[in-house]
This record gives C-alpha cells, structure tokens and sequence, in this order.
C-alpha cells in the first residue's frame, strides 16, 4: 500500500486552468503506474488518465484529450493533472490512484490498489 494525496482543487469558471497534485508516501513511487479518475455527482467514477512508471506512455479519456496533461515527477514522489480549458461538465471529485506494477496503462478501477481522498473541482461562473 502507499499513502496518496491529493490537493491542488477548487472553483474556476469555465475555459480557466487548475492543476493537480498527488503526493505519495510509503512505497517507492516509481514502482507503480498512476492514474487520475473522476466522479461526478450522482454517476460512476471513470478513469480520466493514466501513466506509467517512467512516464513513457499515457493514456486520457476522450472528453478530456487536448485539454488534460497528466505527469510525474518520481523524485518528488508526485503526479500532477494539468487541467486547461475546463468545462462546467468537468465539475467532480477528483481521486488519485496507484496502480499495479506490471499492468501499465489501465482505465479500470480494479487494477488500482490504493487510492487518494479526493479534492473537489468546479466549474462554474
């Protein structure tokens, strides 16, 4: 297990900017691929994006492709959501999680084993 959180959250109107930042402790950061997902009130949590260990590959859903920068920093034991052009329907709460090592890329719930507490973002003017 590693110890995730989150910070970085908080109101902007829509088409501005807020970046995310997951800290990790416990574990070395590095062994475990990352990934950022999103729960909006009243719908199912959906990964939103993902990279691996060495930062070689990413992955991003659909409705956040060209607005949303995932990355990381292993020796601060971080990975950041860089979130731009955001939208009221962006509005969520975000999670960090630490995936397995070994499973790469992954948009599903299950090949995460720990998870951060969330930090709140919303859209609105």
């Amino acid at each position: 297990q590693v110890q995730l959180v989150e910070s970085g959250g908080g109101l902007v109107q829509p088409g501005g900017s807020l970046r995310l930042s997951c800290t990790a402790s416990g574990r070395t950061f590095s062994n475990y691929p990352m990934g950022w997902f999103r729960q909006a009130p009243g719908k199912e949590r959906n990964a939103v994006a993902a990279i691996t260990m060495t930062s070689g590959s990413t992955y991003y859903a659909d409705t956040v492709k060209g607005r949303f920068t995932i990355s990381r920093d292993n020796a601060k034991n971080t990975v950041y959501l860089q979130m731009n052009s955001l939208k009221a329907e962006d509005t969520a709460v975000y999670y960090c999680a630490a995936g397995y090592m070994g499973r790469g890329l992954s948009r599903l719930e299950a090949n995460y084993h720990s998870w951060g507490q969330g930090t709140q973002v919303t859209v609105s003017s």
